[in-house]
């Protein structure tokens, strides 16, 4: 058994899927008044929760890697833009939240490795 178990491994691949979502939710705020752009979303939850459902869940989640999607299916606009500047800016609350609960939660779990090896008191 390693140093780091399923659990760190999912929090580290969750940490990365949230920041590629930050960037996605950022670009499309940043082109918001683009004409013809189309915004982009990472679902990050579904591939994390699909590898921790699997048998391999560890080997699963070492492999996991994250990719933006377009959505061209809505078109809001007469442009051809998709954005909603309301939920988009919901959408990064959100993510930045989440992300630092993530933050959060493994800065506690490396604490309590240094507990348990000695160089950190409680």
């Amino acid at each position: 058994m390693g140093l780091f178990d399923t659990t760190q491994l999912g929090l580290e691949q969750a940490l990365s899927g949230a920041a590629l979502r930050q960037r996605a939710i950022a670009n499309n705020i940043a082109n918001a008044n683009t004409a013809g752009f189309k915004r982009s979303d990472v679902d990050f939850h579904s591939a994390l929760q699909s590898a921790f459902g699997s048998p391999d869940a560890q080997s699963r989640l070492k492999n996991l890697s994250f990719s933006a999607q377009q959505d061209t299916s809505t078109s809001t606009r007469l442009d051809g833009n998709n954005v909603d500047i309301d939920t988009e800016m919901a959408n990064l609350s959100e993510n930045s939240l989440e992300y630092q609960s993530l933050i959060t939660i493994s800065r506690s779990r490396m604490q309590m490795l240094q507990i348990a090896m000695g160089t950190r008191t409680a």
